[in-house]
């Protein structure tokens, strides 16, 4: 790839963060006038005060102007201006008024579709050399994937920063696959996203002022699963479907593990719960942010790993996997059998981290005054008596 070229990308990652981040305020001021709030209601909301959501629309933003710049109209950018617009609305009204997730699903088939239409499709992959073409199911293939992953990143957008963050790893992962490659149409339409997310990223981190909601997350799997079948999954590499799978191995595994799991428990698989490997890590000890470097260090190293297999590198792949997870296993063991964790600074020992809860004065109630904490020289006061209402 020619360093125009090169230049072209950054310019369009820079122009996609930057109209993110200056647009972000006003999303947030409009979400609060529309009503797009996020209340927490239950054990599995990390956030102690509500936050505005519809986030996820400075991000579209972002994507939409710089791609309209940088980018020459194509069947892949036709389909994720309109299928991305649709699950933008959805989106929106779902952080509003929390629509049925059947509806969400019926809605994300219908963008998948409209994929299909502009030609979209996964047709084969390859393995080992061997093309494998999927004929009429091709068009199942595609639909799956596509509902899959937007799902996927919407799932795990349950701590401060996870999904923006894991979308921008992701994303970025299949950048530099792309140039790699030489894939630069491709490439231009991605560079938006790594742009856009990280414009937004500031904004969402612990302790997050706005959430990008269904919003963010429907866009940016579905834009994410439209950029993967045009790019990743038709490469002439050895393993071409081995590479999508490990950019988005973490939400990918964690979604299909919580579908079984809810499954199993007689459950809808479309029902929330508290199951998630975020919500696992919080239960272990961990605070918002570490909980969320992790997991950014996961797709981290898979997405090296993806990279290395582009350049069919199996073996230094499998290593580099191997060794991020027994890195992570020896650090968690450690941390576990530690008898001094709460100065290891990991909040093991029940003591909340300041950053992640600051105390809103607002929030602290009115002290009460009783016989007891009356000062006792004040001749005029008398202790307080409950009356009681007469009713067992």
């Amino acid at each position: 790839m020619q360093i125009n070229e090169m230049i072209y990308l950054l310019v369009a990652a820079a122009l996609a963060g930057l109209i993110a981040f200056t647009t972000t305020p006003a999303v947030r001021v409009l979400a609060y006038r529309i009503g797009a709030i996020d209340v927490p209601k239950d054990n599995r909301r990390m956030h102690k005060k509500p936050i505005p959501r519809i986030g996820g629309l400075a991000i579209f933003t972002g994507f939409v102007i710089s791609t309209l710049v940088f980018c020459r109209m194509s069947p892949e950018l036709i389909a994720i201006y309109v299928g991305g617009l649709i699950l933008v609305v959805v989106g929106i009204i779902d952080d509003i008024f929390r629509i049925n997730a059947w509806i969400k699903l019926i809605a994300q088939i219908g963008v998948a579709f409209i994929a299909i239409s502009q030609g979209i499709v996964v047709e084969y992959i390859n393995f080992f050399g061997k093309y494998i073409h999927f004929g009429i199911f091709s068009i199942p293939i595609t639909v799956l994937w596509i509902v899959g992953l937007t799902n996927a990143i919407n799932l795990i957008d349950g701590l401060d920063g996870l999904a923006c963050g894991v979308s921008a790893i992701c994303s970025l992962s299949l950048l530099l696959v792309m140039i790699l490659k030489g894939e630069y149409v491709v490439a231009l339409m991605t560079a938006p996203i790594v742009g856009a997310c990280l414009g937004f990223l500031p904004f969402n981190s612990n302790p997050a002022i706005i959430f990008m909601g269904d919003t963010g997350a429907l866009f940016l799997g579905y834009a994410m699963a439209i950029i993967s079948v045009s790019g990743v999954f038709k490469l002439h590499t050895v393993i071409s479907f081995i590479i999508p799978l490990s950019i988005f191995g973490f939400p990918i595994c964690d979604t299909t593990f919580a579908f079984i799991r809810r499954i199993l428990h007689g459950k809808s698989p479309f029902t929330a719960d508290r199951g998630h490997l975020h919500h696992k890590l919080i239960d272990m000890g961990f605070n918002q942010k570490q909980s969320v470097r992790i997991l950014y260090a996961v797709c981290a190293i898979l997405g090296t790993s993806a990279i290395m297999f582009t350049e069919e590198y199996f073996t230094r792949a499998i290593l580099i996997i191997a060794a991020g997870f027994a890195i992570f296993l020896i650090n968690f063991l450690i941390v576990r059998r530690s008898d001094e964790r709460g100065k290891m600074g990991l909040g093991l020992d029940g003591e909340e981290d300041y950053e992640d809860k600051k105390v809103d004065p607002d929030d602290v109630p009115d002290p009460v005054v009783t016989s007891e904490t009356k000062d006792p020289s004040d001749a005029n006061s008398q202790p307080s008596v409950k009356k009681s209402s007469g009713n067992i």
